[in-house]
């Protein structure tokens, strides 16, 4: 029997799902075919509305091999794996001949714990268990969380907290989930038999694709120990996200509650004088964090290094106690074990790692209004470990609507380890990047206006002029305005003043409600506004007339007071780069071109993209900026795109009248 082509099954999947064959889509399903057949990685941009999904798993089902596809948000977890995979392998069946297997897997603290549902959760305080069922008031919100919670347990099969609707609070998830380090292992637990975790690690092995995300992906990376099955292609979609969910993953943090929560849940268990070393370690870095300032710390300062030391050894001095000694008076001893070995292991990880000091780690202080100073400590880059781990030994397909920046896909892949796209080397990993362009017409469709005639934004500086034009184009738009800010702090002031100046149009604002509930309610009423910083950026789909307008305040540098990215741009210049353009351009870059693609997300979307700030006009690095932009149609002229956004307005009335 010949083997059917990937024109054939592609049609056939894209039948399935009710879309409409792209040119761009059957594009990239051939570089995709080709690089999983040759062994080599491949960047492919596919704008909105490409359909991508169909075209990196029609290539990776037909090729049969087992496949691992990361994504980073559960939006597009929950399409794969409810919609696009289902429809899919039903598809493709009477072509390949066979029904793919497919599974979602995700970290441990994803799943519910019975051991902690049924047994209750090890206290810090006292011996024993805690049954937060009991301590926690029916009426109380915690409560009713924790007893829907118990109801759900008897229902669900798959444990998965984001199938449990409508979700629950942090805390109260907190009482019936373990991390890894405190779970107990299948084969000491009760229950391990049933877990939750466990089936959907078995269901993984058993499958040819594998749908989890980018934070388990890193951990599979970063910690040796493999949690994801074998694999001989990785899919990474929504790639635009991976090196700062794989910096998030590999950053660790010191507070004074948690070193105090660690000596409290390993003071029962250990000797008094390791409990006592752990205690005095834990009360000078108390003292210390008092005094802390937030920055970076180029060099550990002496003292705190002295405190780091202490803290590490007594953590290890606990760590073996507590492996050494036994005490039957503790109820469940074995799960109040685990979760103070947990927390004095996770100390002393990051005290050692701190203290040890590493030319690659950026360290510095933290200071927060509600929960006070932390210690933290990140890679200075993730590029080089991702090059080792990512790309060894399997075919990488990276894909997003944002890869090609500045024009070429250099910049990400640098971030990723890659060297420039052709470079020769034998240790090298070979790529090549493909942008397949996107279905939507931009020239027609939309228009990018940058406000050339206002003031050079200042850091944290008042921008009247800023509101004033932003107050204008809302008008002009009818409402229908997705508002992006570089700081919450923007965005609430320019909330509470259109509040004011243009009660007509409703403001919604990021923080003061969910946000699904905020984007159900913007996407629902036209003439309302949504304001908010960085999620906005990239999280937002509301095709249609509800969002017409889509604003920048300023272009989204980072922070000079960021530690990591500020550290990244001086290691670039201390090595003859170029600093600037490669961290904070290059970040800049791929926000705004996430940005600027909340505005056409379907075919028969019109609108504007405002950027209220003169350097996209006028700085050198703004050409780099706007070639990382769709290619909308370009003006500075105020009274034109007032006009424009009133016809856009009143086309849209019309069609809602009618």
């Amino acid at each position: 029997m010949t083997k059917p082509s990937l024109p054939e099954l592609l049609h056939a999947a894209v039948t399935a799902v009710g879309g409409v064959e792209r040119p761009g889509q059957v594009t990239m399903a051939q570089a995709v075919e080709q690089v999983i057949d040759d062994g080599s990685h491949l960047l492919v941009q596919a704008g909105t509305g490409t359909g991508k999904s169909l075209g990196y798993l029609v290539p990776a089902l037909a090729h049969g091999e087992r496949v691992v596809v990361a994504t980073a948000t559960l939006a597009l977890q929950r399409q794969l794996v409810e919609r696009d995979l289902p429809r899919t392998v039903e598809a493709l069946h009477p072509l390949l001949r066979r029904r793919p297997e497919f599974a979602m897997l995700k970290g441990r603290s994803n799943y519910l714990c019975l051991h902690r549902l049924h047994e209750g959760v090890p206290q810090d305080e006292e011996e024993g268990l805690f049954d937060q069922f009991e301590a926690a008031a029916p009426t109380s919100k915690l409560g009713q969380d924790l007893i829907r919670l118990r109801d759900w347990s008897q229902e669900t099969e798959t444990g998965d907290r984001d199938d449990l609707t409508p979700g629950v609070s942090d805390r109260a998830w907190s009482q019936v989930s373990v991390s890894s380090r405190e779970c107990l292992g299948a084969s000491k637990c009760a229950y391990g038999a049933e877990c939750f975790a466990e089936m959907a690690r078995e269901r993984a092995k058993l499958s040819e694709v594998v749908v989890t995300n980018h934070a388990l992906l890193a951990i599979d990376a970063i910690e040796g120990a493999p949690v994801l099955p074998q694999h001989e292609v990785l899919i990474v979609d929504e790639a635009h996200e991976l090196v700062s969910r794989v910096t998030g993953v590999a950053t660790g943090e010191l507070t004074p509650g948690q070193v105090n929560r660690a000596v409290r849940r390993a003071a029962k268990l250990v000797n008094e004088k390791a409990a006592d070393q752990l205690q005095t370690a834990a009360e000078g870095f108390e003292r210390l964090m008092e005094l802390a300032l937030p920055g970076r710390l180029e060099e550990i300062p002496e003292d705190l290094g002295y405190a780091l030391m202490a803290l590490r050894d007594a953590a290890r001095t606990v760590i073996s106690a507590i492996g050494s000694t036994r005490d039957k008076s503790v109820q469940d001893e074995d799960a109040v074990r685990k979760q103070a070995l947990a927390s004095v292991e996770s100390v002393h990880d990051v005290a050692e790692r701190i203290s040890n000091g590493s030319e690659w780690d950026v360290v510095w202080y933290e200071r927060h209004d509600r929960f006070g100073a932390s210690l933290r400590v990140a890679p200075m880059s993730v590029s080089g470990l991702l090059r080792e781990k990512l790309f060894a030994d399997r075919s990488v397909v990276l894909t997003s609507a944002t890869l090609k920046l500045g024009g070429d896909f250099n910049g990400v892949g640098a971030s990723l380890g890659l060297a420039p796209e052709g470079t020769e080397g034998e240790d090298l990993p070979q790529w090549k990047g493909v942008d397949v362009g996107s279905p939507f017409d931009y020239p027609k469709q939309g228009i990018l206006y940058v406000a050339k005639h206002l003031a050079r934004p200042a850091r944290d500086g008042d921008r009247a002029d800023m509101l004033d034009e932003l107050t204008e184009l809302i008008q002009a738009a009818g409402g229908r305005t997705l508002g992006l800010f570089s700081s919450m702090r923007a965005a609430q002031l320019a909330a509470e003043e259109l509040r004011v100046r243009i009660p007509e149009f409703p403001i919604l604002l990021q923080g003061e409600e969910t946000l699904g509930e905020l984007i159900k309610n913007f996407a629902a009423d036209p003439k309302t506004c949504l304001f908010g910083t960085l999620s906005l950026w990239q999280g937002v789909d509301v095709p249609g007339p509800s969002c017409q307008l889509v604003v920048m305040d300023k272009i989204p540098f980072p922070r000079p007071d960021d530690p990591v990215m500020s550290a990244r741009q001086k290691a670039v210049e201390d090595a003859g780069g170029n600093g600037f353009m490669a961290v904070a351009a290059t970040h800049a870059a791929l926000l705004m071109a996430q940005g600027a693609g909340r505005l056409v997300r379907a075919s028969g979307d019109r609108g504007v993209v405002a950027v209220l700030d003169q350097r996209l006009a006028t700085a050198r690095y703004g050409s780099y900026l706007k070639a990382s932009l769709p290619d909308f149609w370009y003006t500075t002229d105020r009274n034109q795109v007032r006009k424009s956004l009133a016809a856009i307005d009143q086309a849209a009335q019309q069609t809602e009248e009618a």
